[in-house]
């Protein structure tokens, strides 16, 4: 079942991978399909290798309905995000380098770029650490995300959200090129912020991009 799904769930792991967010068999990708079940993929496997059939396919408490292999670890934490967030539909974990450098020295990564307010919609908080493979993980992710579709999780990684494997893997993406831009300016000097009428225009007008399928 689900098998288009489930190669999407691939596809969006394969692309984060690519644009170096993951190594080796690192981070997560899930998706809540329109029945309210959930697609993970499975614990410490590399995406290279996975086929649709490794994608586990559970219900929102995580009984598993199909799949033989172990799911990533930070299910539970994954779940409760699900739950308490219902206008998302799929979460991308990462320990991608930059994002979680800024996480290290700010409390926030600032709207300094429009590419940030696109897809992040606004800049993005810091939450304080929590155990990977932890229900705190997805407590500290919902405390801390906001209105916004990404959290840096102090010492760990980044959670990003959306209504889809798209918008999810936008944020993971371009948060990390804003990171860069962020951390290379406050080596020069004090970073420049756009203002929140900014921020928020950027975020609307992304909107349109595309070609609208």
């Amino acid at each position: 079942m689900y098998e288009k799904e489930k190669q999407a769930v691939i596809d969006t792991a394969l692309t984060i991978k690519e644009y170096g967010l993951v190594a080796l068999a690192g981070g997560n990708v899930s998706m809540r399909l329109p029945n309210g079940d959930i697609l993970v993929t499975p614990s410490g496997m590399y995406y290279e290798t996975m086929k649709p059939e490794d994608i586990l396919l559970m219900d929102i408490d995580g009984n598993i309905k199909e799949g033989v292999l172990k799911p990533s670890v930070d299910t539970v934490a994954l779940l409760y995000i699900y739950k308490h967030m219902p206008h998302v539909n799929a979460i991308i974990h990462t320990h991608q380098v930059y994002a979680t450098a800024v996480g290290l020295i700010e409390d926030k990564l600032p709207a300094v770029t429009t590419t940030l307010s696109n897809v992040t919609l606004g800049e993005v908080n810091v939450a304080p650490y929590s155990s990977p493979a932890s229900l705190n993980m997805g407590i500290e992710t919902v405390k801390h995300i906001g209105n916004r579709r990404a959290v840096i999780l102090k010492h760990h990684g980044v959670v990003t959200v959306g209504a889809n494997l798209k918008e999810a893997m936008y944020a993971a993406i371009y948060m990390e090129e804003t990171a860069k831009a962020y951390l290379a300016a406050k080596a020069a000097g004090v970073p420049a912020c756009l203002t929140q009428e900014q921020s928020d225009h950027a975020a609307e007008i992304f909107k349109d991009v595309g070609q609208g399928r």
